[in-house]
């Protein structure tokens, strides 16, 4: 496995830009709470580090990780002044296909609204085998990629600014 051993959740401060002019959305998935709140938070305190405001970041909560896709398109509209959105979810696989379905339509939503809005929307939805896998990816062993999510953001908030015409 590529993250065995590995916490991937460090970054060089010095060279992500500065995150106090940018706005930032975040959409949560109430499903599998204690996941994607650990998540949250990383992005969060990861976001605050790098300069983020408070009153800059706004959360909305959606009941699973395939409502990630309507929560997220319905910030861009509502909020024209963000300069990224982080989705986060997390995806546990069982004993059925359901998993399978959630992940491919999750994973497509976000793409689609990348390609089609003016908002970039940064992947932050873990699929796991299991539970204790989501445990290392949301704050364990491995990091938090909600902090890494919150780093993208930055990086894509950045590029979004210099690339107005």
């Amino acid at each position: 496995m590529a993250t065995e051993n590995k916490n991937l959740s460090s970054y060089d401060k010095a060279t992500i830009p500065n995150a106090k002019d940018f706005r930032f959305g975040i959409v949560v998935s109430e499903w599998n709470h204690s996941i994607t709140e650990g998540m949250f938070q990383g992005a969060f305190d990861a976001l605050k580090d790098c300069g983020a405001i408070n009153d800059n970041i706004v959360r909305w909560n959606v009941p699973g990780s395939f409502e990630l896709i309507y929560g997220c398109k319905r910030m861009q509209q509502s909020y024209d002044m963000l300069d990224a959105i982080i989705a986060i979810g997390s995806v546990i696989q069982g004993e059925t296909k359901h998993f399978d379905y959630v992940c491919e339509a999750v994973a497509q939503g976000i793409k689609d609204l990348n390609v089609q809005g003016n908002i970039p929307i940064i992947f932050c939805v873990l699929t796991d085998n299991n539970l204790q896998q989501a445990i290392d990816r949301s704050g364990g062993r491995h990091g938090n990629k909600g902090t890494e999510a919150a780093i993208a953001a930055i990086k894509m908030a950045q590029l979004r600014k210099e690339s107005k015409f």
